[in-house]
C-alpha cells in the first residue's frame, strides 16, 4: 500500500482528483495549462476518456487506439508511447485512490514560438487527469429514463470537423442543450440538418425499430461504449444496423437509449415530451444496461490498476 493510499481521504491532497501537468502530478484543483496553448485558443486538441470501475480500466486498449488515431489525423505527435501513457493514467487514479473514476487524456497543439502562427512549430503537450466517476445522467434518473429532445441546431459538418476525432468543438452541442432545457428536456440529440440523427453531447444514440437496433454511422464519434453495445446486442442475436437513422424513424421507435463512457447504457423514456412506448425504460435497453455493467467484471475488457 502506498503512502498516498494509506492516508485518510481528508489528508490526501489528491482526494478530489489528480492531474498530470508538465511532467508532474498535482492535485486537480491546482492543474493549469498555459493560456497561449492552441488547445485553449483554437480548440486545436484531441482527447479521450476512459472509465475506471471497481479498480480497473474498462477497454483501455480501445480508448488508446482511438486516441492515437486522432493524434495522427491532426498531424500531432505524442511525447509518450502507449505504455508510458497507460502508466501515467494509472498513476493519476492511484494517487487519488479512486476505485471508480473518470479519466481523461488530452493532447494539445501547444504554443508556437513568440510571434509565430505556424502550427508545425508547436511542441504538442500531453495532459491527463482522474476525478471521481462522472455520470451523464445520475443512476436514479436512469430508472425513469431521460427526456430527450431533437435539436433544431444542426451538428457541425463532418467535412469541417471530423467527429471520429474527439474534440472540444461543442458550440453546437451547448446550443442544443440550452434549447432542450428551454423545452423541458434533459438532453438533446442533433441532426445533420438534412433530417438524419447524429449524436448528442457526450453520447451516441440507439433506436429499436421493429426488432432491429439502429445507430447512426455518419457525423458521429465511434464510441467505445457504442461498440460494446453493438457487441452485446449481437450476442443476443439482435440485428444491429449501423447506418442512417432519420428523425422520422426515431419518432416511431419502440425504444430509444443512449450510450456513453459517462454512464453506460441510459434509457430514454420521452422524446420531445411524447412517451416512448409506455413511457418507461424498454426491456432491451434494460437488458443491455445490465450486460454492460456485468462486462466490467470480464477480464477481457478490464485492465486492473496497481494501487501500490
Amino acid at each position: 500500500m502506498s503512502q498516498i493510499e494509506a492516508l485518510p481521504k481528508d489528508d490526501n491532497p489528491f482526494a478530489d482528483g489528480a492531474a498530470f501537468i508538465d511532467g508532474d502530478y498535482v492535485p486537480i484543483g491546482e492543474a493549469r495549462i498555459p493560456i497561449t496553448d492552441y488547445g485553449f485558443l483554437h480548440s486545436d486538441v484531441t482527447y479521450d476518456v476512459v472509465a475506471v470501475w471497481g479498480g480497473g480500466f474498462f477497454r483501455l486498449a480501445d480508448h488508446l487506439d482511438r486516441f492515437f488515431r486522432g493524434i495522427d489525423k491532426l498531424h500531432m505527435q505524442s511525447p509518450f508511447d502507449r505504455s508510458q501513457m497507460s502508466a501515467i493514467l494509472a498513476e493519476c487514479v492511484s494517487r487519488a485512490g479512486l476505485r471508480e473514476a473518470y479519466v481523461k487524456m488530452i493532447l494539445t497543439r501547444g504554443t508556437p514560438p513568440p510571434g509565430g502562427r505556424d502550427p508545425r512549430t508547436c511542441e504538442n503537450q500531453f495532459y491527463a487527469f482522474a476525478v471521481p466517476y462522472i455520470w451523464i445522467a445520475p443512476p436514479e434518473k436512469q430508472v425513469q429514463g431521460l427526456h430527450l429532445t431533437v435539436s433544431s441546431v444542426p451538428r457541425i459538418s463532418p467535412e469541417s470537423v471530423d467527429p471520429t476525432v474527439k474534440n472540444f468543438h461543442w458550440g453546437d452541442m451547448v446550443q442544443g442543450l440550452y434549447e432542450a432545457f428551454d423545452r423541458g428536456g434533459e438532453t438533446a440529440v442533433l441532426t445533420d440538418g438534412k433530417g438524419n440523427i447524429t449524436e448528442g453531447p457526450g453520447f451516441n444514440l440507439f433506436a429499436s425499430l421493429s426488432g432491429r437496433l439502429v445507430t447512426p454511422d455518419s457525423g458521429v464519434l465511434k464510441g467505445i461504449t457504442r461498440m460494446t453495445v453493438i457487441e452485446l446486442a449481437e450476442s443476443l442475436n439482435v440485428k444491429v444496423d449501423v447506418g442512417t437513422l432519420t428523425e422520422a424513424e426515431l419518432r416511431t421507435a419502440d425504444e430509444i437509449f443512449i450510450s456513453s463512457t459517462a454512464g453506460g447504457v441510459i434509457p430514454v423514456s420521452r422524446l420531445d415530451g411524447a412517451p416512448i412506448g409506455d413511457g418507461a425504460p424498454g426491456p432491451l435497453a434494460l437488458r443491455l444496461r445490465q450486460m454492460y455493467w456485468d462486462a466490467h467484471d470480464d477480464p477481457k475488457y478490464v485492465t486492473p490498476i496497481d494501487y501500490r
